[in-house]
């Protein structure tokens, strides 16, 4: 193997390291010792490979050996999503082929109206053995709604089930996987490999501060979102995902081997396995191989749970002192003393000649509490209609995240108990400012947030994509439906809401009323609600017609 070099300095490593990584490749399918409970596999697809369903991840069997057989082939499933079926055909054409696994295929596909070429995942119903594989696809498609919208996560365009299977839409990662691009290069520095882990751990950040845990961490879940030198990396294939809940620790082992955290092999754990995946990651990069290897798959567990790093062989004498100092932490195996994601973004290494920020991304309910605080009253109110339209599916992850800061599980959420859960994956706020975020979500004014007040305050703008959803928020506004909102009829509504304002309503009317007639049609309506959104671009009045129609 060649050498790996300092920061900053060529390595011939690249596509080394990703060649061995390839070759020593994760469990693919399953095995005699764990083709139990296989989850469908990759959540994205990638011309070539990538995801779609040849990567999938397996349950492992247990460390201490016994193997447990396989379950039987399954009764007919009725309704996975618990709502009316839907033919994904009528709305997208199907392609070629992206990738085949136990669970289902991923196609091509194409919008019949825009032509924008999507990926289509198929899990097959008949291969769902029972109510556990049903509510693994159910949990999935939950947690893709939760997440989408956020830049590092593979975007779920739409989930659709008939009577053989449940086809999810979402965006094409036509770059294909992570190690193929390094192999391309055939060289990369370490300040490549602090750039990809940056990206890589910004997304775990992300998961986790929105109450997700991955758990199925590898470089074969990562894929590019083009074929461009500067393409994204997007997380994709969160069929052994959950909702995770702090000091309720997880105890079913899943994952791929080489890449399982020793926690989850004793069968309690948290989202620090994430951190320990990620840290499996890095040292590949660096190394060309896993830290923790054997021959079969209990070898390898023996070697996680002894926990021996080797940072002394080759390559390590040639590498940065704060690339070992950053992979000693990662891989420390104990998880109380291991860095988080937010602490791994502020390594010095990782931002050390880097274009990051000193400061990583705030935790998403921050975000979107501070974005929601800066709204005119109009938009929150009609953002609080469209909180009522979403399925139970979208606001899952919501729910969640809601129940995981309302410690003593009242229904409301006090300014102590906000305090503490934003303080666990970002920077302090000063008390004027999280009163601030306090008074902007509760609308009732009782000094409390309930359950619909946090959802309207925290649900992602990426809503504000769905045609229907404003529309009806449109309706609501125009209540004589002359396809206008005059001042009165949006005066009535604030006062509906508890949002109205007196002094501000000529503000709030000029805001959205582009042409000065003193009145807001439905173009204006939504480019008034997208503004500020990114990535939304405002409906011309055909579409509003198909709509009607």
């Amino acid at each position: 193997m060649g050498q790996c070099c300092s920061k900053g300095q060529c390595c011939s490593k690249g596509a080394e390291a990703a060649a061995a990584a390839k070759a020593n490749a994760p469990i693919r399918g399953a095995s005699a010792s764990n083709a139990d409970g296989q989850r469908p596999s990759s959540s994205c697809a990638a011309p070539g490979g990538g995801g779609g369903g040849g990567g999938g991840a397996t349950k492992p069997a247990s460390p201490t050996g016994g193997a447990r057989a396989s379950k039987p082939a399954a009764a007919a499933v009725g309704t996975v999503l618990g709502r009316p079926m839907e033919d994904v055909r009528a709305t997208y054409t199907m392609g070629k082929e992206l990738g085949r696994g136990q669970f289902g295929v991923t196609h091509l596909c194409t919008h019949r109206a825009s032509g924008e070429k999507l990926a289509c995942k198929t899990i097959a119903k008949r291969k769902l053995a029972g109510k556990e594989d049903v509510e693994d696809v159910r949990r999935e498609v939950q947690i893709m709604h939760h997440l989408s919208g956020q830049p590092g996560v593979v975007c779920l365009r739409g989930a659709y089930e008939d009577r053989h299977g449940v086809h999810l839409v979402m965006e094409l990662c036509a770059g294909g996987e992570l190690f193929d691009r390094i192999i391309a290069r055939g060289h990369y520095t370490e300040r490549g490999a602090a750039a990809l882990l940056r990206a890589i751990v910004q997304t775990v950040h992300t998961c986790h501060s929105m109450g997700v845990m991955h758990r199925d961490i590898k470089p074969e879940n990562f894929l590019l979102l083009s074929r461009d030198e500067d393409a994204p990396l997007k997380a994709t294939d969160f069929g052994l995902s959950v909702f995770f809940k702090e000091g309720e620790p997880l105890r079913d082992i899943v994952g791929s081997a080489y890449y399982i955290a020793p926690e989850v092999l004793r069968r309690r754990y948290g989202p620090e396995a994430d951190i320990w995946s990620v840290g499996v990651m890095l040292y590949i990069f660096l190394a060309g191989v896993p830290p923790f290897w054997a021959e079969n798959e209990n070898g390898i567990f023996t070697a996680i749970l002894r926990g021996k790093l080797d940072l002394s062989g080759e390559p390590w004498p040639h590498i940065s002192p704060g690339a070992k100092d950053l992979v000693k932490k990662m891989l420390n195996s104990n998880p109380k003393e291991r860095l988080t994601a937010f602490q791994v973004l502020n390594h010095p290494w990782i931002k050390e000649d880097g274009d990051a920020p000193d400061t990583p991304l705030d935790n998403v309910v921050l975000d979107r509490l501070k974005q929601f605080r800066a709204m005119n009253q109009f938009k929150k109110a009609a953002l609080r209609i469209i909180a009522g339209c979403l399925s139970e599916e979208e606001i899952t992850g919501l729910k969640e995240m809601f129940k995981n800061i309302d410690k003593d599980n009242s229904g409301t959420i006090t300014l102590d108990e906000l305090k503490q859960g934003l303080a666990k994956h970002g920077p302090k706020l000063s008390d004027s400012e999280m009163e601030q975020l306090m008074e902007a979500a509760d609308a009732d004014g009782n000094g409390l947030i309930d359950y619909d007040e946090f959802v309207t305050a925290t649900v992602h703008m990426n809503k504000l994509d769905r045609e229907e959803h404003l529309y009806t928020a449109f309706q609501y506004f125009d209540k004589d439906n002359s396809g206008y909102i005059t001042k009165e009829e949006l005066e009535h509504a604030l006062k509906e809401q508890g949002l109205y304002d007196a002094d501000k309503i000529k503000e709030v009317i000029a805001d959205a009323d582009s042409d000065n007639d003193g009145r807001i049609d439905y173009s204006e309506f939504v480019a008034m609600m997208r503004k500020g959104t990114a990535g939304a671009e405002p409906m011309n009045n055909k579409k509003r017609r198909d709509i009607v129609l």
